[in-house]
């Protein structure tokens, strides 16, 4: 295990720079995840960490070691790809083990790292089967398995699970961090997922074209956003964004809509600018009075509805706990819980 350190990194390829000057500070044994859409550099900084891309500028660290020119054997690092890359003609076993093979690792130590690892990933009984008799989850097990019999400094996953179906997702991220638990490795973990990022990380750090809109916490990032990008990119459904004014201490939108402010809002700052009103469909509940809507889409799960209102004009989403008997059309009254309610500069974009 050990800490990562990355100051000032940039990747330039040509003319086009796709890293502007990234720092970002990973403690010993913390489970990091960088996530943003695509495009966004997530998995080039990745692939810079792991030393399968040259860094055009800045250092990376290593627990005490300075990596940014050592070749990716040197780094002691293991990778988990998104395609698995299993070489078909060994087994399980074989595949586990290779690694060990090629560094002359003696061959009763491998067996023993390999079934230590088996044990882990409940790979016990598929030891002797090749990847072609797997599924798509017994495989990135098998992927998983061969990056920990080497007992890295540092795993990083490269978007692991984009391949699996949605059951077998849910299922694989909780085995990923059921398994960094028990072992405490520094994990570096790429996604373009944000469920995936709030779900295992320790510490998410949101990318968009190539700079870090904000690091923090999963519940930070939810609680808190920097900006409109990370409060619209985190969370799941997205944040209503609203734009308007304050008026006579209250958010007023073009169309006339009227929104209720949060209780900390500074009403002497906020008056005569440009604003962008976010709340989150779940923190908006159904009530006898309050704000009226038109509903013009209902999603029901079991456990919840999502439905799109028309109120005044403007969409907002919800998403309802309780279970409400609306339909298409109907009328419906919402309330927004003031507490709850995110504020952020039009021209800026960023959170006040």
């Amino acid at each position: 295990m050990a800490p990562v350190n990355i100051q000032n990194v940039q990747k330039r390829f040509g003319a086009v720079n796709v890293i502007h000057g990234i720092d970002i500070d990973i403690r010993d044994g913390e489970f990091v995840v960088l996530v943003g859409p695509s495009g966004c550099g997530k998995s080039t900084l990745l692939r810079m960490i792991a030393g399968l891309e040259e860094l055009s500028d800045g250092e990376i660290h290593i627990g005490a070691r300075e990596v940014s020119h050592l070749p990716a054997r040197d780094r002691d690092i293991a990778m988990v790809f998104q395609n698995y890359a299993l070489y078909p003609h060994m087994t399980v076993a074989e595949n586990m083990g290779f690694a060990l093979k090629l560094k002359k690792v003696d061959a009763a130590v491998t067996k023993a790292k390999v079934d230590k690892a088996a044990g882990i990933l409940g790979l016990e009984k598929l030891l002797d089967r090749y990847p072609r008799q797997l599924s798509g989850g017994q495989r990135q097990r098998v992927a998983m398995g061969r990056a920990l019999v080497r007992d890295p400094q540092v795993f990083l996953f490269d978007e692991p699970l984009s391949n699996l179906d949605a059951k077998l997702r849910v299922q694989m991220r909780g085995e990923i961090k059921s398994m960094h638990q028990r072992i405490g490795t520094t994990t570096i973990y790429v996604t373009h997922d944000q469920v995936e990022a709030m779900t295992m990380a320790d510490k998410i750090v949101v990318l968009h074209d190539g700079i870090i809109e904000q690091i923090g916490a999963p519940l930070e990032l939810y609680d808190r956003p920097a900006n409109l990008f990370v409060a619209g990119f985190i969370g799941s459904p997205a944040m209503n964004f609203i734009r308007g004014r304050v008026e006579e201490g209250v958010f007023r939108t073009a169309k006339g809509l009227t929104l209720p402010l949060p209780p900390t809002a500074n009403l002497a700052t906020l008056g005569g600018r440009d604003l962008v009103y976010g709340i989150r469909p779940e923190h908006i509940r159904a009530a006898e009075t309050g704000i009226e809507g038109r509903v013009e889409l209902v999603e029901g799960t079991g456990s919840e509805i999502y439905a799109k209102l028309n109120c005044s004009g403007e969409d907002i989403a919800c998403l309802f706990r309780e279970r409400l008997d609306i339909r298409f059309g109907d009328t419906v009254r919402v309330a927004i819980d003031p507490a709850s309610v995110h504020l952020f500069d039009k021209e800026t974009g960023k959170r006040i």
